[in-house]
C-alpha cells in the first residue's frame, strides 16, 4: 500500500470514535497498520465495551487497510505496556504513537474532589506517560519514531470547571517538550495537537445561555475528520524536522501555537524589597500582565 506513512505501525489510544477513530481511519488511509485502542466506556468511565475498537478495525479493513484492536487501559503502565506489545505482536514494530485517550469529570474548582482530580489525571497525563514511555524503548532501539499528542486550549488558555482537565493538558505540553529534547539524538520527535472539534468529549459543554448554545453551534461545524490530516502529517517522514511545536486544529485552520518566553525584566541593583516591588516592578509589568480569558473569548473568531 502506498501513502505518506506507508510501511509504519501506528497505535491510536481511544480511538474507538471521535478525534481518535478519524485519525486511525486516516493513518491507515494512507498506509499505516494500526492498532485501534479503546476500552469502550463512557466519558464517566461507566461500562467497558470491546464494539468501538471492533468497529473501527472493521471499517479499515473494509476500506482495503491493516488494523487490530486492542482494549486496555492508558492508565496503569502495566495496560500502556500492552498497548504498544499488541503493535509488535500483530505488525513487529511501533513507528507512530497518538495519545488521544481521554475522559472529563467537569467541576468548578472549589467543589472538585480529589477522586475527580486523579482520574483525569490519570488518563490523560499518566496514560500519556505511560504510553510514551512503552513505546520509547522500541524507538531508541530502531533510531526513529515519532508522537502525536493531544493537547487543549483549556490547559493552554483556559476553561471553566476544567481544573483536572486543564492541569493534564497543559502538563502533556510540557511531557512532549521533554521527549522532544531527550530523544532528539534517536531521531524521535514529538508534538502537540489541541483539536477543536465536536466529539463525544465537547458534547458535555453546557448550552444552557444564549452565548453557550452560540459556541455549541460553532463546534458542531468543526469536524473531527479535520484533524486527522495533520496526525498523518506528523506521523510522516514529511514532518522529520517538526518537533517539540504545539499546533491548533479548527475546521480549515491550522493554528501554531506560541510558547512562554521572557516578555519584560525589571532590575533593582540593591534588591527587591516587597515594598518595592510594590511601587516599581509591579507597575513596570503590569502592562503586559495577561487578562484573565477562558479559550472561546481568545479564539473567537467563526471557524473557517
Amino acid at each position: 500500500m502506498t501513502g505518506m506513512v506507508a510501511g509504519k505501525v501506528a497505535v491510536v489510544t481511544g480511538s474507538g470514535g471521535g478525534i481518535g477513530r478519524s485519525a486511525a481511519l486516516a493513518l491507515a488511509a494512507e498506509g499505516a497498520k494500526v492498532i485501534v485502542n479503546d476500552i469502550g466506556v463512557s466519558l464517566a468511565g461507566v461500562g467497558g465495551d470491546t464494539r468501538p475498537a471492533q468497529s473501527v478495525v472493521a471499517e479499515i479493513v473494509q476500506h482495503g487497510g491493516v488494523a487490530a484492536a486492542n482494549t486496555d487501559s492508558v492508565a496503569s503502565p502495566e495496560g500502556a505496556g500492552r498497548i504498544i506489545q499488541a503493535a509488535l505482536d500483530h505488525f513487529g514494530r511501533i513507528d507512530i504513537v497518538v495519545n488521544n485517550a481521554g475522559n472529563l469529570r467537569d467541576r468548578l474548582f472549589h467543589k472538585m474532589s480529589g477522586e475527580e482530580w486523579a482520574q483525569v489525571i490519570d488518563v490523560h497525563l499518566n496514560g500519556t506517560f505511560h504510553v510514551s514511555r512503552a513505546a520509547a524503548t522500541h524507538f531508541r532501539r530502531q533510531n526513529s519514531g515519532a508522537f502525536v499528542h493531544m493537547t487543549s486550549t483549556s490547559g493552554l488558555i483556559g476553561n471553566f470547571g476544567q481544573a483536572n482537565y486543564s492541569a493534564a493538558k497543559l502538563g502533556i505540553v510540557a511531557l512532549s517538550k521533554s521527549i522532544a529534547l531527550d530523544m532528539a539524538r534517536f531521531n524521535v520527535r514529538s508534538n502537540c495537537i489541541a483539536p477543536f472539534a465536536w466529539s463525544r468529549m465537547t458534547s458535555s459543554i453546557p448550552s444552557d445561555t444564549a452565548e453557550e448554545k452560540a459556541r455549541v453551534q460553532s463546534l458542531q461545524k468543526m469536524e473531527s475528520d479535520k484533524v486527522a490530516p495533520m496526525v498523518v502529517y506528523l506521523g510522516s517522514e514529511a514532518a522529520h524536522e517538526v518537533t517539540g511545536q504545539i499546533f491548533g486544529v479548527r475546521a480549515n485552520e491550522i493554528i501554531l501555537f506560541s510558547q512562554p518566553r521572557p516578555l519584560r525584566s525589571v532590575h533593582m541593583a540593591p534588591g527587591w524589597t516587597p515594598a518595592s516591588i510594590a511601587a516599581i516592578a509591579a507597575p513596570a509589568l503590569r502592562h503586559h500582565f495577561f487578562k484573565l480569558e477562558r479559550s472561546p473569548e481568545v479564539i473567537d473568531w467563526e471557524p473557517i
